[in-house]
């Protein structure tokens, strides 16, 4: 896994070795402000599988580290009690600079974990509000987590992060405007029309006191179902946004790779430092080129 999370060239036979053992585990994305308490909520809900001899695994997606690059840890930390169960396995990661929430290899170690044999694997997302969507394109389900007075739950309905929820949760619900926000986000669902077959549930937990956590696993296997009855239209989707995630890298990294070698990107550097040319017009001639040249 820090091979891959390394980007190491030989790790990329291992994922190509590894991924026809996959697609039995059940992906649950954990996504919603910092401060909501989707660490804590994760550990519980682990827990709980756990009762039932489910094999857990969980990718915490930590902030990078500004002097080593990094993950910051603080998921890992706050899962610590889980570390003594054999049947979980926690990994903190760093982001790397990676935007909409995740880093660039977290669903290559979840191919990883699922290859390893676990049933379900959450990936929680760095916490960093509306631009964490990227988590749709690999959970099977989708958990948006909010708590009341944080100052971010009208900002999250307005738009982005609130249309990925398959499940809402309102978490810390002994605080005061607990109904206030679940309010808010029944509004916010209602007049969400894209919807089709499945509505939202928003289920109030207290995570710390384990309390309507049985609730939302029930609600987890209840869309785990409805996904299986709806076929593979998800899974087909969900496959061509990783295909097309995976070209965008490795079709950037061959053409600059193929740029830095040729005449044109040093003499293109030189005239946007001497403001002759923008890097966006700069960006479409070098893409003319190669264009033409293929």
């Amino acid at each position: 896994m820090t091979a891959i999370e390394n980007e190491d060239p030989e790790s990329r036979a291992a994922v190509a070795e590894l991924y026809s053992h996959t697609g039995n585990a059940y992906t649950v994305g954990v996504t919603g402000p910092p401060g909501s308490g989707k660490s804590t909520l994760i550990g519980q809900l682990a827990k709980q599988y756990r009762t039932h001899g489910k094999k857990v695994g969980i990718i915490a997606v930590d902030p990078s580290s500004p002097f080593t690059g990094g993950a910051l840890l603080g998921d890992r930390i706050r899962m610590q009690d889980l570390s003594t169960d054999e049947g979980i396995f926690v990994r903190s990661m760093a982001t790397r600079g990676s935007l909409g929430g995740l880093a660039r290899s977290t669903s290559e170690l979840v191919n990883v974990l699922d290859a390893f044999g676990c049933d379900i694997i959450f990936v929680e997302t760095v916490g960093a509000g509306q631009s964490e969507v990227d988590v749709m394109r690999l959970a099977d389900t989708v958990l948006l987590v909010m708590a009341p007075g944080l100052g971010d739950d009208i900002q999250a309905i307005k738009a982005g992060i609130m249309e990925i929820g398959d499940i809402m949760v309102v978490n810390k619900a002994d605080r005061d405007n607990a109904e206030r926000t679940v309010l808010e986000i029944k509004s916010a669902i209602e007049l969400d029309t894209e919807r089709k077959r499945w509505s939202p549930p928003i289920i109030k937990t207290i995570a710390t006191s384990n309390e309507g956590t049985q609730e939302l696993v029930e609600k987890l296997e209840e869309h785990k179902l409805f996904l299986k009855k709806a076929g593979m239209e998800r899974r087909r989707i969900k496959g061509e946004i990783q295909l097309l995630e995976a070209l965008k890298v490795r079709l950037a990294e061959t053409v600059i790779a193929d740029l830095r070698n040729g005449p044109d990107f040093e003499e293109m550097i030189k005239k946007i430092t001497s403001r002759e040319l923008n890097p966006h017009e700069a960006a479409i001639t070098l893409v003319n080129k190669i264009i033409g040249k293929r």
